[in-house]
């Protein structure tokens, strides 16, 4: 069976749950506690030196970056498929993806936080007006861009879930988090809904984790 390295509050490791979830693929949970620093580690540094989570260890190989291991995946396990069959479709999952996962999320995650935090001394106050920010500035985008495409669907691409809802769904909880102001993004939170009526999008979401605090 597969090892996912994972911590329960990672969007990272949120998208892999998802995507493991939809193609029902059983997988033995490793806990890495990031606020304790676990991931910086010598142990976890021995099967991640990249210090980062999740890792999916196949048995044959440990995979690491998010939306690389749901691209391999998507490779070995091509049903349900999360990416379409048409190289444009494909192109247009693959940007909604990188936007959140490349755009979004490294303004916002555990690093960027607590080097706001500990080394440039900002507030609680201050912290939480930088993520609202990003969060507003990047959900403005994805809005944008779901609103205005015909490809856009009952999900983000379609009528079926694909990598990018891997993507979209745990940004949302993470802005929630932080109480950011999700009604300028009809569009965005209709698909968010949309998702979190599946199974497998609700059962990957971080308060059903084992190690969720």
């Amino acid at each position: 069976m597969m090892k996912l390295y994972n911590y329960f509050r990672s969007s990272a490791s949120y998208r892999v749950r998802i995507a493991l979830n939809l193609k029902g693929l059983p997988y033995e949970p490793q806990f890495v506690h990031l606020p304790k620093g676990e991931h910086r580690g010598e142990a976890y540094g021995q099967v991640n030196p990249q210090a980062l989570v999740p890792t999916l260890d196949t048995g044959q190989a440990r995979l690491n970056q998010s939306l690389a291991i749901i691209e391999y995946l998507e490779e070995t396990h091509p049903t349900p498929s999360l990416l379409p069959k048409d190289a444009l479709g494909r192109a247009r999952v693959r940007s909604l993806s990188l936007l959140v996962a490349c755009e979004i999320h490294p303004m916002n995650n555990l690093r960027a936080l607590q080097y706001l935090r500990k080394q440039l001394g900002q507030s609680e106050e201050g912290v939480t007006t930088w993520y609202r920010h990003w969060i507003a500035d990047g959900l403005a985008k994805l809005e944008a861009e779901l609103a205005a495409s015909a490809q856009t669907g009952r999900f983000s691409h379609g009528d079926a879930p694909s990598m990018a809802d891997c993507c979209l769904v745990p940004q949302i909880f993470n802005a929630r988090r932080f109480d950011s102001d999700l009604k300028p993004y009809p569009t965005t939170m209709r698909i968010f809904n949309a998702c979190m009526a599946l199974e497998a999008f609700d059962r990957a979401q971080p308060s059903k984790q084992p190690d969720a605090e």
